[in-house]
């Protein structure tokens, strides 16, 4: 039986904004390029053209030969995680994609594969080709594409950990006081990174597409050692904002409450941490969390340092329901049920709709490979909360959901994890509080 391989990408300029994508098939065997697809989509959005590029790959190794077998290698971890079955797909724009996708050839015959972004320049620059043709109100065309002569030829492929090492257990986080178990909680041309909220994928079990089976989690980078040639790491600092009148009295305090400022003390705490930051002198962005304290705290940072900051949705604290404002004690006293489940199961709900734990990690994860993408061999401070910071650490270290009732994170703190371009991970810091001494 033949292998091919299928390489694939789409790019927005804009997201949404003027789109394509590009595929090629080789022979797995070989390395032999067999065939190239490329096309101009119009206005549509990143991930829209990336699930474009792998059904248009797809449908050309079918074209070559219908019992083959299928290697799928994409920089898009969305992609490769919802085809892989491990994220399910919400995106009224991607389900059909998705779905037509998974009916090309039998899913026992496609492995998903995801791949560092370096490692897809062929698929890459045909996606960049039916942009620009496009733009130029022409079609694209295989006779005028020169993607494969600045692209090496590929080499016969059998499956390595070089990215995602399969589904983890979902996250479990918590509320912003640090109470018992409550508290635990610049791109290529056209290639924009990933609009990972407009996918809205959740790590929970579905069935909205032939290809979305199995148990499905948040994923952690691989680990071992990165080949010395890796480049300069997208270095997160993660900075937990300052203290909120809530924070002292150990209430849940979400991102569906009150939305509190900095207390006088939380002001001082960014302050200090501020100070701390501008002696270090190796921040390059600020990204922040949507919510006041975040925003307010990352302000105070960023004026230090001389920067700007952009509000990132998918950095926002978990959202607790009715439990907001709440101490854990009137949680147990109110909702005893609700807490119990809340507290056995990363799927549970807190008391009227909040979010998951499971639901938490999934977005967190996403955003992270997010930015990972946009602020690649960068090092940009996030501004966030206790659950996003625990999570983005457990899935460095590809812990267990229960390490995070481990863990002591203070207002302020400072942590830090390195991401190489291979897909690994590498935490460098985690709760450093001197600067608050």
């Amino acid at each position: 039986m033949r292998e091919f391989i299928v390489e694939a990408d789409g790019g927005s300029r804009g997201n949404p904004g003027p789109a394509g994508y590009g595929a090629v098939v080789s022979d797995a065997a070989t390395g032999e390029t067999l065939a190239e697809a490329a096309e101009y989509l119009g206005a549509t959005t990143n991930n829209v053209a990336e699930y474009s590029g792998l059904l248009a790959g797809l449908r050309a190794a079918h074209e070559l030969d219908p019992q083959a077998t299928v290697h799928v290698r994409m920089d898009s971890k969305l992609v490769v995680e919802q085809m892989s079955g491990r994220w399910k797909i919400k995106h009224p724009a991607m389900k059909p994609l998705a779905a037509e996708a998974a009916r090309v050839f039998p899913p026992d015959r496609v492995m998903y594969e995801w791949i560092p972004r370096e490692r897809n320049k062929h698929a890459d620059r045909l996606a960049n080709e039916a942009m620009d043709a496009g733009q130029r109100g022409e079609p694209w065309s295989a006779s005028a594409s020169r993607a494969a002569l600045d692209t090496p030829a590929a080499r016969p492929v059998t499956p390595e950990p070089s990215g995602p090492s399969g589904p983890s257990e979902p996250s479990a986080g918590g509320a912003d006081a640090t109470v018992s178990r409550a508290e635990a909680g610049s791109t290529p041309a056209g290639k924009a990174a990933d609009d990972v909220r407009a996918a809205q994928a959740v790590a929970t079990p579905g069935t909205e597409t032939a290809a979305a089976r199995g148990p499905a989690a948040a994923t952690t980078p691989s680990s071992g050692w990165a080949p010395a040639d890796m480049g300069p790491p997208a270095t997160f600092v993660l900075l937990r904002h300052g203290e909120t009148p809530l924070t002292p009295q150990k209430r849940f305090s979400g991102s569906g409450g009150s939305d509190p400022s900095l207390s006088d003390a939380g002001r001082e705490q960014a302050e200090r941490a501020a100070a701390a930051l501008a002696r270090r002198g190796t921040v390059q962005a600020v990204v922040a969390s949507p919510l006041a304290r975040t925003r307010e705290t990352a302000g105070i940072v960023a004026a230090r340092l001389g920067l700007e900051v952009s509000v990132e949705e998918g950095l926002r604290e978990t959202d607790f329901g009715a439990w907001e404002g709440l101490t854990f004690a009137e949680v147990r006293e109110r909702h005893p049920d609700d807490l119990n489940a809340w507290l056995s199961s990363p799927d549970a709900e807190p008391t009227g709709g909040g979010e998951s734990f499971a639901d938490t990690a999934t977005r967190v994860a996403a955003t992270r490979d997010k930015l990972t993408a946009a602020y690649a061999g960068r090092t940009v401070l996030l501004v966030t909360h206790v659950t996003p910071i625990k999570t983005l650490i457990r899935l460095a270290l590809g812990a267990p959901p229960e390490s995070l009732f481990r863990m002591e994170l203070s207002a302020a703190s400072l942590s830090a994890v390195a991401y190489y371009a291979d897909g690994n991970a590498s935490v460098r810091l985690f709760n450093e509080t001197s600067h608050l001494r």
